[in-house]
C-alpha cells in the first residue's frame, strides 16, 4: 500500500503550514486567521513548492463550512439578540445594504454584471465573528453593553448571510438561463425555495426540538463520553446533509438549525467543548483551503481596485455603523466600539465568494480581492480595534466619571465581582449587617446588585477611579470574586496603592494562579478544586459517607 496519498498529502501540509503560519499571526499580535489564509497561499497553484489538491481541500472546506455553521447556530442565542434588537436589527441591515452599494459601485466600475456586484458588495458587509469575539474577549468587553450590541449586530449580519446562502443559487440559476426573463423568471424559483426552507424549518422546530435534546440526554446516561461526542457530530453533519439532499437546501442551513435546536439545551455547552478541536481543525482546513484560491500578483495587477476595497471594509461601513448607533441616541464610546468591530471581513465572506465563483457568476477578480481585502482587514483590525477603543474609553472617562457609591463614606467591604461567587458573598454579608459596595463591569449585574439592596458601582476595577467611586482607602478588606487569578492580582496592586494595609481574599482557578497571587503578597486566596477535596475529606472522615450506604 503506497504510503503518499493525495488527501493525507493535503491534510499535512494544510495543516502544517496553517500551524507555523498561525503561531506567526498570534506572534504578531494578529488573528490565527490570516495565517491560515497565508498557509493556503503557500499551498496554492500560484507560488512556488508543493501544491495541494484543490478538489480534496473544496471538500474537506465543506466539512469545515458545516461545522463552522454548526458552532455559529451553537452559539446563537435569541435572547441576546432581543435585549439589543432595537438597535442591532436595524443598524446591521443598513449598514450591509451601505457596504452591498459600495461594493457594487466598485464592480460597476470594474465592468462586472449586477449579480457579480452584488455578491461582491454583501461579502464585504459582514464582518467575521470569530475575530471579533477575540477582539473583545482580550479588552474584556464581551460583557458590556457596547459588546452586546457588536454579538447582536454580526448574529443579525450572520441571519442576513444564510438567506443569502439559500437565495444565491437561485438568482445566480436566473441568472444564467439565457431564457430567462429577468425579475418575472424569479417568482416561482423562490417560491419553491421559500417552501423547501419552510419545510426544513418547519420539521426542525416541531420534530428536531424533540428528537434532538431526547436523543443527547440518552447518551449522556451511557456514561460514554466517546458516543456524546460522536452523537453531536452525527446530528451536525446529518441534518446538514438531510437537509440538502431531502429539502434542497444548504448544507450552512441545516448545520446552523442543527446547532441551534442544540443549542436551547442544558447540554449545549458540554456539546460545544466536545466538537470544539474537531471544529477548529476543519475550520482551518477550510480557510487554508479559501486561501488556496488567491492569487497574491492581484496586489500587482489591481493595486487601486483592491485600495478602494480596503477602505470599503476598513472606513465605509465602519463610518455607516458609527453614524447609526449615534443617530439612535448610543454615546460615543458605544458608536466608536460597534465601528471598529465590523473593519475586517471574514468567514461568511469566504462561503460566498467560494459558493459564487462555484455558481460561476463571480468573476476571479472580485474573489482576489475579496481575499486580499479579508486578509489585508485581518491583519490590521486587532490594530485599528484597540486604538479605537481605547480614545473611546478615554473620551468616557473624560465625559463619564463613575459616580462614587453612597455608604462608601463608611467603613466597608468591597466586592470585585456579581456573579454566582459573588451574589453568595453578598447575601452572606448582608445577612450579617456587613456594610458592602459591590463593583461590577456589567451594567444589568450592577443593577441586579442594586435590586438585591447592595451599592454598586459600574466599572472596570482596574480602574483607579472606579476602586476610588467604591470607597477602597475607606475600606476594610477587598474581595476579589472573578474568574481570572491574574486579573484578581492586578486589581490588588492597584487596591494597595490605594490602601496599603487592606486586607485581600481572591479567587483561583489553577495551581499556576495560586502561585502567582501568594508571590504578590495575597496570602488568602480560595481555589475552587481545593475548597471542594477539603470538605468532602471532612464529610469522609465524620462518617457521613458509610452513614449514608447503610
Amino acid at each position: 500500500m503506497p504510503h503518499y496519498t493525495p488527501l493525507i498529502a493535503t491534510v499535512v501540509a494544510g495543516l502544517v503550514a496553517a500551524f507555523f503560519m498561525g503561531a506567526l499571526a498570534m506572534r504578531l499580535r494578529v488573528s490565527p486567521i490570516a495565517g491560515y489564509l497565508v498557509a493556503g497561499v503557500m499551498v496554492g497553484p500560484f507560488t512556488p513548492g508543493f501544491v495541494a489538491d484543490p478538489n480534496l481541500a473544496n471538500e474537506l472546506a465543506e466539512i469545515g463550512v458545516i461545522l463552522l455553521m454548526f458552532g455559529v447556530g451553537l452559539h446563537f442565542s435569541v435572547k441576546d439578540l432581543m435585549a439589543v434588537r432595537r438597535i442591532a436589527v436595524p443598524g446591521a441591515i443598513v449598514q450591509i445594504a451601505t457596504a452591498t452599494v459600495l461594493g457594487m459601485g466598485l464592480a460597476w466600475l470594474m465592468g462586472w454584471g449586477v449579480l457579480s456586484g452584488f455578491i461582491f458588495g454583501l461579502a464585504l458587509s459582514v464582518a467575521s465573528t470569530v475575530v471579533l469575539l477575540r477582539a473583545l474577549q482580550v479588552r474584556d468587553l464581551v460583557e458590556t453593553e457596547r459588546g452586546r450590541i457588536a454579538v447582536g449586530w454580526l448574529i443579525v449580519e450572520d441571519l442576513v448571510m444564510v438567506l443569502a446562502l439559500v437565495l444565491l443559487p437561485v438568482l445566480a440559476g436566473i441568472a444564467l438561463d439565457p431564457q430567462s426573463e429577468g425579475l418575472s423568471a424569479m417568482g416561482w424559483p423562490v417560491l419553491m425555495t421559500i417552501i423547501k426552507v419552510s419545510g426544513f424549518v418547519a420539521v426542525m422546530l416541531l420534530v428536531g426540538r424533540r428528537i434532538i435534546p431526547w436523543a443527547l440526554h440518552w447518551v449522556v446516561h451511557t456514561g460514554s463520553r466517546e458516543l456524546f461526542r460522536l452523537a453531536v457530530l452525527a446530528i451536525a453533519l446529518g441534518v446538514a446533509a438531510g437537509s440538502a439532499f431531502i429539502f434542497d437546501v444548504s448544507f450552512a442551513l441545516g448545520a446552523f438549525f442543527a446547532g441551534m435546536i442544540l443549542g436551547e439545551t442544558p447540554l449545549s455547552r458540554r456539546a460545544a467543548e466536545e466538537t470544539l478541536p474537531l471544529r477548529d481543525a476543519f475550520a482551518v482546513l477550510f480557510f487554508v483551503s479559501v486561501g488556496m484560491l488567491f492569487d497574491p500578483m492581484v496586489i500587482l495587477r489591481q493595486p487601486l481596485p483592491l485600495l478602494v476595497t480596503v477602505l470599503i471594509i476598513t472606513v465605509g461601513k465602519s463610518l455607516a455603523a458609527y453614524a447609526i448607533v449615534r443617530v439612535s441616541g448610543y454615546p460615543r464610546e458605544t458608536a466608536m466600539t460597534v465601528a471598529a468591530s465590523l473593519a475586517q471581513i471574514g468567514e461568511f465572506s469566504f462561503i460566498l465568494v467560494t459558493l459564487g465563483f462555484g455558481l460561476g457568476v463571480l468573476p476571479s477578480e472580485a474573489r482576489d480581492l475579496i481575499l486580499a481585502g479579508a486578509i489585508i482587514s485581518i491583519f490590521l483590525h486587532p490594530f485599528l480595534f484597540s486604538y479605537i477603543t481605547h480614545r473611546a474609553s478615554e473620551a468616557a472617562k473624560v465625559d463619564t466619571p463613575p459616580v462614587a457609591a453612597p455608604s462608601a463614606t463608611l467603613v466597608h467591604v468591597v466586592l470585585v465581582g456579581y456573579g454566582r461567587v459573588g451574589r453568595l458573598i453578598a447575601k452572606a454579608l448582608r445577612e450579617r449587617n456587613k456594610p458592602l459596595v459591590v463593583i461590577e463591569s456589567n451594567a444589568e449585574l450592577t443593577d441586579a446588585a442594586r435590586r438585591d439592596g447592595h451599592e454598586a458601582v459600574t466599572g472596570n476595577a482596574l480602574d483607579r477611579r472606579v476602586l476610588e467611586a467604591a470607597g477602597i482607602d475607606r475600606a476594610t478588606s477587598l474581595l476579589i470574586a472573578i474568574p481570572e487569578g491574574f486579573d484578581a492580582g492586578a486589581i490588588a496592586q492597584k487596591a494597595r496603592a490605594l490602601r496599603s494595609g487592606i486586607g485581600i481574599v481572591a479567587r483561583a482557578h489553577s495551581d499556576g494562579e495560586v502561585e502567582h497571587l501568594i508571590k504578590l503578597g495575597i496570602g488568602d486566596v480560595v481555589m475552587g478544586e481545593r475548597e471542594l477535596a477539603a470538605r468532602m475529606l471532612e464529610l469522609a472522615l465524620r462518617g457521613n459517607l458509610q452513614a449514608q450506604s447503610i
